[in-house]
């Protein structure tokens, strides 16, 4: 299974937090890629600037190796497939981590149940 993970969800992953559930751990640990988007390094910079975030986004961007995670890139092809989604989600972020989901095509590991209406890739946790 390949998995994208959504933005609070890589950040679970770096601090081990107790919110990743013995699901998500199962499954991240049978996985076969995991992937974090470079617009979930965008959005912690966003917010750690705005500081609704704590974190060191150099120490982020070094954590997806150091975890054995994959860097996926935004592509044209990623940013216009949000053009065609819904209006199920207002967040930008969100969406594109959604749209390149959906584009790749990547089961999308996430906590926001609202995220669930876009595809059944999305795997709630």
């Amino acid at each position: 299974m390949r998995l994208l993970l959504d933005t609070h969800v890589f950040l679970w992953c770096v601090k081990d937090d107790r919110r990743l559930t013995k699901a998500a751990r199962a499954m991240l640990s049978d996985a076969t890629e995991i992937y974090v988007s470079s617009a979930s390094i965008w959005e912690a910079a966003i917010k750690a600037k705005l500081g609704k975030l704590d974190v060191n986004v150099d120490e982020l961007v070094a954590s997806i190796a150091d975890s054995g995670f994959l860097e996926l890139l935004v592509t044209a092809k990623h940013a216009a497939a949000v053009g065609r989604l819904p209006d199920v989600h207002n967040d930008p972020f969100d969406r594109l981590l959604i749209a390149q989901a959906i584009s790749e095509p990547l089961r999308f590991l996430t906590a926001d149940d609202v995220l669930g209406k876009y595809s059944d890739l999305v795997e709630l946790i």
